[in-house]
């Protein structure tokens, strides 16, 4: 899945895209990689390749952000066009965690 948002980072305003790619490594289990780029750059962000949950993903995304002051348009959410119910569902019940106060 790749989500993108308008924003900017230190006042330049740029694209940020975000892929999710999970992978069912078990039947009672999901694992969640999410890489963070600005233009077509990925960022190095995370302290942890692989998470247990998408919220945990997402919640570093934000920590990542603030740290880096990142601020992401919540309104300018593109979504690519071949996205999985599952997928879309799972993330817009957890995305709240990339835009905490």
């Amino acid at each position: 899945m790749v989500v993108q948002y308008q924003g900017e980072q230190n006042g330049i305003p740029t694209t940020f895209t975000i892929k999710i790619n999970g992978n069912n490594l078990s039947k009672s289990s999901s694992n969640y990689q999410i890489d963070l780029l600005i233009g077509d750059k990925q960022l190095p962000t995370f302290t942890t390749l692989i998470h247990q949950s998408l919220s945990n993903c997402l919640k570093e995304v934000y920590l990542f952000r603030k740290y880096n002051k990142i601020k992401f348009d919540a309104s300018s959410e593109k979504l690519e066009s071949t996205v999985i119910p599952y997928d879309l569902v799972l993330y817009n019940h957890n995305k709240h965690a990339l835009f905490m106060a």
